[in-house]
């Protein structure tokens, strides 16, 4: 029946409407999860009609500051972002992940996410970008080159962080670390090398990036999670038909559904994998406990109104607070 109405139309003299080209870059690495995620909802979006998504995986288009710029000159019009990425946007999404020890589990993340979600969207809107979906890979997890179990082991090491996020650096800096600011791409070679010696990142890129041959220790401590989102600019997004908006934004939701789910499991998944290649992995007792968190307390004075607004810092401990006293 469709091949019929379409024969109609264009013998007719009728023209389709040509699909929308949309370029999505994402740093999640070829044949992963979230990489598989990504292709299942391009095709949901081709059987449209409406879109031709086209997905950059691997970082190929560099890091979050690069992608960000390239769709600011419509060289890309869609990314999978860090807070790294979004924050250049708008620093509303800070507060989702720069506040170090600040969350006990990840019901905790999903919760205040789910509460601050319609402010930081707001924000993205106003500066010209809709988010497509929400989605995060667990736990960051600390990779390193010796062992490490309290901050004075980890203050010795030389530690990979995002290129471009000036902020952070200075924190990094103000608490006593040694952040390397480098893209994802030349981690590996850079553990090889010496420039760095230690790495968080997600279980998951760290078994897909292999890093784990330089660097054989895992530190499994919820220093922080690592969220994230899909965005497009809104300039794409108004040129494609507002009829097939909806059925887009839906598939879009879904898919960052099914990557958070995928995405958490297969984060313990991967260590079990490294684990049966070598990686040590060094757990935290009660008793050290206490010094990583004093670590991260030593911090918030001055990621409060630096990295994280205020208000938004503030809006974090008090929604924590509501959702614990509700704990049974």
């Amino acid at each position: 029946m469709i091949q019929r109405l379409l024969l109609l139309i264009l013998s007719a003299g009728f023209a389709l409407p040509a699909a929308v080209t949309i370029k999505l870059a994402t740093l999640a690495p070829r044949g992963t999860s979230p990489h598989q995620v990504l292709l299942e909802m391009r095709q949901q979006w081709q059987q449209t009609g409406a879109v031709d998504l086209r997905i950059y995986p691997d970082g190929t288009m560099g890091g979050d500051s690069a992608m960000v710029s390239r769709m600011q000159v419509n060289q890309l019009q869609a990314a999978v972002l860090t807070v790294v990425g979004l924050s250049e946007i708008d620093n509303s999404v800070t507060a989702l992940q720069y506040m170090p020890m600040m969350f006990d589990s990840l019901d905790e993340v999903d919760y205040v996410q789910q509460q601050l979600r319609p402010e930081i969207e707001r924000r993205l809107a106003a500066k010209g970008y809709v988010v497509l979906f929400w989605g995060d890979l667990g736990w960051v997890r600390m990779f390193s080159k010796t062992p490490v179990s309290r901050p004075d082991e980890l203050k010795k090491l030389k530690m990979f962080t995002w290129s471009g996020d000036v902020k952070q650096v200075d924190l990094m800096k103000a608490i006593g670390l040694q952040p390397v600011p480098l893209e994802t791409a030349d981690i590996p070679s850079s553990l090889q090398s010496g420039l760095i010696s230690a790495v968080p990142m997600p279980p998951m890129f760290a078994l897909a990036s292999q890093i784990t041959t330089s660097a054989p220790f895992m530190l499994e401590l919820n220093y922080a999670p690592l969220l994230g989102a899909a965005v497009v600019t809104q300039s794409a997004w108004s040129s494609i038909p507002e009829a097939s908006r909806a059925a887009l934004l839906i598939s879009a939701q879904q898919t960052g559904g099914k990557m958070r789910t995928r995405n958490r499991a297969e984060s313990d998944e991967a260590v079990e994998a490294m684990k049966k290649r070598g990686l040590k992995v060094r757990t935290v007792p009660p008793e050290l406990a206490a010094e990583w968190h004093q670590l991260a307390e030593q911090a918030y004075p001055k990621i409060r109104g630096n990295l994280v607004p205020a208000h938004l810092f503030d809006q974090v401990v008090e929604l924590l607070k509501k959702y614990r006293a509700r704990r049974p």
